[in-house]
């Protein structure tokens, strides 16, 4: 029944209510543009405090993987932090590590006993991930985890743009309303 822990909207995830959001983020965890920029604005100075703590532990983020914060002044209490893969013509793993953003996030949610998670549209922004592509890869990554999780009550993905949105839409309906 993984359909009814879905939702697919439009709108500004830093005012996401989940328990977590995504921040589709760099891999030196400081912050930048788009997404991340908007995150760590919205959060404050606490999200980049313990990204500093992380990479001081760790060295960052690699592409794929996932890390947790606070968050901050956001209403989410936490930020899964995954740096999603830069778009280089599909020969280079690039699909395998957009999946794995999605499943190592969904895995350190379900870890914190973390209820809901809001997610971004990765690596479709400056990473020129294809669209179309992307949102099924989400939507099938997202779908095969819950079928297996029981903490994550509810997972919902956060369009920014009309086409990302469609997109979505177009494959929750594949992916999920034959379940119905």
């Amino acid at each position: 029944m993984a359909y009814r822990k879905i939702k697919v909207l439009k709108g500004d995830i830093t005012k996401m209510e989940t328990a977590a959001i995504v921040n589709a983020a760099n891999s030196s965890l400081m912050g930048g543009g788009g997404v991340d920029g908007a995150i760590h604005r919205a959060g404050g100075p606490a999200i980049l405090e313990d990204c500093r703590a992380i990479v001081a532990r760790q060295g960052g983020c690699k592409t794929g993987e996932a890390v947790i914060t606070t968050g901050g002044r956001l209403p989410a209490k936490h930020v899964i932090h995954t740096v999603g893969p830069v778009w280089n013509g599909g020969n280079h793993h690039e699909a395998a590590l957009l999946a794995n953003c999605y499943l190592h996030s969904l895995q350190l949610a379900s870890r914190h006993q973390l209820a809901s998670v809001a997610f971004p549209n990765i690596s479709t922004g400056i990473y020129h991930f294809p669209k179309d592509l992307a949102a099924s890869i989400a939507m099938e990554t997202i779908v095969g985890f819950l079928e297996q999780d029981e903490v994550l009550q509810e997972v919902v993905l956060v369009c920014f743009d009309d086409e990302n949105y469609r997109l979505a839409q177009h494959y929750y309906n594949q992916y999920i309303r034959p379940e119905e």
